[in-house]
């Protein structure tokens, strides 16, 4: 039987399962496009229709920004409220027996210790510089967790010549002494049946942790936590014990993966505010998804277990959206039951940033048209589930699909019907409509609900002015007066930077057009040509 597990796209499939792969990865870009020209059209044929329709989603739209509100508010206070934790005398507290409330399928209950667990922490790099990884590093052992507890692996790239493997010595010269073990990968170039991408480079490099340490030294791999962080990853003081914490008292450890919050903040000061305001609005969005557990996905770096890694045979090799598509992986092969356990901790990472302007508003589209291209999960979700029908809790499996689909089409449709739909039955429902009382209401409600709306924004500017790291010293006081300011260009943003880059990957999706895997430059010299190797070519 064919592991329809390790599917990646439709073209790796026959007959009427190819049929119906295929017509899963066309069902989004068609749902989105479907829902932006029927509005349009039905605009001029029923613009009656449409226009109550407006009101409606104002409505919808208003209250979904209050409820999202509340969630960001939410999850800002548990992570502020972490973030003073002293999680190491936690775990510490658990060592003296201080056990009595947790779950009794929790590892703390089975006497596991804190001392026990080891850390594997892989970083995937292509060219990036000294200074960049330096700063992960040190990150990593100024954490107080011990670092003998943890497996360093630097995982390279082979195509990226001796560059790359000249920063990754200079880096094991600094700190491979402060680890229980450190090594340098060198993923392959031209693997069959791969694409150029972050998921190749880590799978290989956890199979040759796997054969030359693991195996080799006799770990326990019951005790061992994997944390795969972008090589600009930089972890806030706790962060490992927060983790070890949270894997020794939560119910089922080894059916979830664990999920930090990302903060675009190692340059946030420095890059342009476009760039600024996209990463704080993602910032966001994990935040509030925090909150809802439910609609919780992995999501660039995060922490699992090599026991799952192992059961479903370490991460794709063909797919762009790595990061997500292994808990997909792991919902799909354990039947549903798996999770991933929301952590209220940040790390920090960097918001795009090139050599100019121009380049950098291009990257910053070709970054989130890559996230955007996480819809491909969205085929492999129905296909599986179809599949593995008979054993699936099937409320479930299609909870889940239905909040990816509905999170999909909202991503790139619902920024344009508030700008530029809404507008249309007055702009194409002819003079029979404009002579109705709904035509001159429609505007005014419109106008009154999106002005409601705009306490979203607010609460943004504010937000963002909280979490913002301490202004440099080159910086005056009218920097932080204009990062508020920018904030009134968050609309915009979403538009652009939002719907645009998402109906981008849902169309080319539909008509098959497989993406590579794009490489977001690290740092404002432009240290390595940006190259997307389309998968397709």
């Amino acid at each position: 039987m064919k592991d329809y597990l390790k599917i990646g796209k439709a073209t790796e499939l026959e007959g009427g399962d190819k049929r119906l792969y295929r017509f899963f990865e066309i069902l989004p870009g068609f749902l989105s496009w479907g829902t932006l020209l029927g509005l349009i059209i039905l605009s001029y044929l029923k613009p009656v229709w449409v226009a109550y329709f407006i009101i409606l989603f104002d409505i919808y739209w208003l209250l979904l920004v209050l409820y999202l509100g509340v969630h960001l508010i939410v999850s800002f206070s548990r992570m502020q409220k972490h973030r003073k934790m002293d999680w190491l005398s936690k775990c510490k507290d658990l060592e003296a027996g201080n056990i009595d409330d947790l779950p009794s399928n929790s590892l703390a209950r089975k006497g596991v210790s804190y001392k026990d667990v080891r850390h594997l922490i892989i970083i995937p790099f292509v060219l990036e510089g000294y200074d960049i990884l330096k700063a992960t590093f040190q990150a990593i052992i100024d954490d107080p967790f011990d670092e003998k507890q943890m497996i360093v692996v630097l995982a390279s790239e082979g195509r990226a010549g001796n560059k790359a493997q000249e920063t990754a010595k200079r880096i094991e010269q600094e700190f491979a002494g402060y680890f229980d073990r450190f090594l340098i990968t060198v993923h392959p170039d031209g693997i069959e049946g791969e694409i150029k991408g972050k998921g190749a480079n880590q799978a290989w490099a956890a199979k040759e942790v796997k054969e030359k340490i693991i195996e080799k030294e006799g770990y326990n791999e019951d005790d061992l936590l994997v944390s795969v962080f972008d090589s600009d990853t930089v972890v806030y003081s706790g962060y490992f014990a927060c983790l070890t914490y949270l894997f020794l008292t939560v119910p089922d450890p080894y059916r979830a993966s664990y999920q930090p919050i990302p903060l675009y903040h190692n340059n946030i000061w420095e890059v342009p505010f476009f760039s600024r305001v996209a990463a704080s609005s993602n910032t966001f969005w994990q935040m509030m998804q925090q909150i809802r557990v439910e609609k919780l996905a992995t999501y660039s770096s995060h922490s699992m277990t090599w026991k799952a890694l192992l059961d479903v045979g370490f991460w794709s090799t063909s797919m762009v959206s790595e990061d997500s598509r292994i808990f997909w992986h792991c919902f799909c092969y354990y039947n549903g039951n798996y999770r991933v356990v929301p952590m209220y901790f940040p790390i920090s990472m960097d918001s795009i940033e090139v050599e100019n302007t121009w380049t950098t508003l291009k990257g910053l589209y070709k970054q989130q048209r890559r996230w955007g291209w996480g819809v491909e999960n969205l085929p492999y979700l129905f296909f599986n589930a179809i599949k593995r029908w008979k054993n699936i809790p099937k409320a479930k499996f299609l909870g889940r699909i239905w909040v990816q689909i509905h999170g999909f089409h909202s991503w790139a449709t619902n920024a344009l019907i508030i700008a530029l739909i809404g507008w249309m039955p007055l702009i194409l429902g002819g003079d029979n409509f404009k002579a109705t009382v709904l035509s001159g209401n429609l505007p005014v409600v419109t106008r009154t609900l999106m002005t409601l709306a705009m306490s979203g924004l607010l609460l943004s500017a504010i937000m963002s002015t909280l979490l913002m790291p301490p202004k440099p010293k080159k910086f005056g006081f009218f920097k932080r007066v204009l990062i508020l300011l920018e904030w009134l260009l968050l609309p915009l943003s979403i538009v652009i930077f939002g719907t645009f880059p998402a109906i981008d990957s849902q169309t080319r999706l539909m008509l098959g057009k497989y993406m590579g895997f794009l490489v977001t430059p690290k740092g404002k010299s432009g240290e390595y040509e940006t190259k997307e190797i389309n998968a397709a070519d």
